[in-house]
């Protein structure tokens, strides 16, 4: 466990897929080969309601749409092989204003976290190849809670250490079920969608939704300049 040894006086936690990293765009792509290799039907239905979710509770909305027998870690595993193949060792493309946010929130000595569904050790290794693990204090993945977003545990967590209100806590999410947590743990969420848009729901519970990095930048450059 890091230890935040000086407490800031405002913090920011990240998703990392589909947020710090497009890869919520690659995985998707990769399942998409597989359906069409083995000929399961209507996939992006149940892959939507996976995105923000950790392994085990994709596992079962798969098993729940397709039937108990549908063999999911098979196919789960030669997908993985063939991301990791193709986008280890720092291949992972970035989203965009990630870095320039990461530059200003250090800059500002905001904390900064990840809490990503994603176990930690994959999380840490893709955070190290793209070279930004200097710039967080905490990496918190979903083996490290017991319940998966929506449910807040995982923001809980990552914000354990810092000695801050939960409204200067800010959520960068690109998920539903992301979005539901951060407001379930009392946090500020921000919405920058990827593959799902912004709906109703996202509309009513986000306290910003906006269309990158750099306007979130922005965002909190205008909160600052003012607070």
């Amino acid at each position: 466990m890091e230890k935040i040894e000086k407490q800031p006086k405002k913090a920011v936690i990240f998703d990392m897929d589909g947020v710090i990293f497009d890869s919520e765009r690659l995985v998707y792509e990769g399942w998409m080969e597989l359906a069409d290799k083995y000929g399961f039907e209507d996939f992006e239905i149940p892959y939507r309601r996976c995105i923000g979710s950790n392994a085990i509770v994709s596992k079962q909305i798969f098993l729940d749409f397709y039937g108990k027998d549908f063999p999911y870690d098979i196919y789960k595993e030669e997908q993985s092989k063939k991301y990791h193949e193709r986008y280890d060792h720092g291949r992972l493309p970035l989203k965009q204003g990630v870095r320039e946010l990461l530059e200003y929130l250090k800059e500002q000595q905001y904390g900064i976290a990840i809490a990503s569904s994603t176990r930690t050790s994959l999380v840490r290794q893709q955070i190290a190849d793209a070279g930004l693990l200097t710039y967080f204090d905490r990496i918190t993945g979903g083996d490290q809670v017991t319940k998966s977003k929506p449910e807040p545990d995982i923001f809980l967590a990552a914000a354990q250490e810092w000695e801050l209100s939960k409204k200067d806590i800010y959520v960068i999410e690109d998920s539903y079920n992301g979005i539901r947590a951060a407001k379930a743990a009392g946090m500020k969420a921000i919405m920058v969608p990827d593959l799902l848009e912004a709906n109703e729901e996202m509309h009513r519970l986000a306290d910003d939704i906006l269309p990158t990095l750099l306007a979130v930048k922005e965002q909190l450059c205008m909160e600052d300049s003012v607070g």
